[in-house]
């Protein structure tokens, strides 16, 4: 488990590997993964955006930016948490994701909060350092 905290908005990340989705025959690998984003601070917090940063084991870097995640823009008011799970295909059999959120306040402060970096390891095989 992969955990960041950024003015008391907590993101927690838990990667694993999907063999079922995977052909190493073929250079794909996936990985999915659980990201819960837990609202520790005083104020209600919407989730505007997201920034990924991917690079695998070849440092190959894939950037990808957009609204919301998964199709939505939750708002957490104090104490709330919001889960989702998503996934990544990659060409190597490890790598590893970093990024952040854009979040916007009742008052419309806009701030990022940081994801945390996490590896994306093919059980069984020897880990590289990403």
């Amino acid at each position: 488990m992969y955990r960041a905290l950024t003015r008391n908005i907590e993101v927690t990340v838990e990667p694993f590997y999907l063999e079922d989705q995977s052909d190493p025959d073929d250079s794909r690998y996936v990985w999915g993964y659980r990201v819960v984003i837990a609202n520790h601070s005083d104020i209600v917090v919407q989730l505007r955006s997201r920034h990924w940063r991917i690079t695998d084991e070849n440092g190959f870097i894939d950037e990808v930016r957009g609204p919301g995640v998964v199709g939505e823009q939750p708002v957490l008011g104090p104490g709330d948490t919001y889960e989702y799970s998503s996934g990544c295909p990659l060409d190597t059999p490890s790598g590893v994701m970093v990024g952040s959120y854009q979040m916007q306040s009742e008052e419309g402060e806009m701030f990022d909060v940081d994801i945390p970096a996490f590896s994306l390891d093919r059980p069984g095989v020897p880990r590289t350092l990403n």
